[in-house]
């Protein structure tokens, strides 16, 4: 999924990745685990209404999933 250069060009995503840090850290009375399965469980969920709005097709959804995954491993 593409991000818009607007978006990237007022620093609204390094914004919004600092307030996730912040909301994720006052989360620390659960274990990992159970805060990456809520995460994946609201991503999907996010993707599902993004895809269904028509702000992004199956096929971005699925490239963005996959790119997590490489990332990730």
């Amino acid at each position: 999924m593409n991000t818009p250069d607007a978006v990237v060009a007022d620093g609204t995503i390094e914004e919004c990745i600092d307030a996730l840090d912040e909301f994720i850290g006052s989360l620390d009375r659960y274990p990992g685990p159970v805060i990456a399965h809520a995460l994946q469980v609201h991503l999907n969920a996010l993707l599902r209404a993004l895809v269904e709005r028509g702000l992004c097709t199956p096929a971005q959804a699925r490239e963005l999933v996959a790119d997590l995954a490489r990332e990730a491993l």
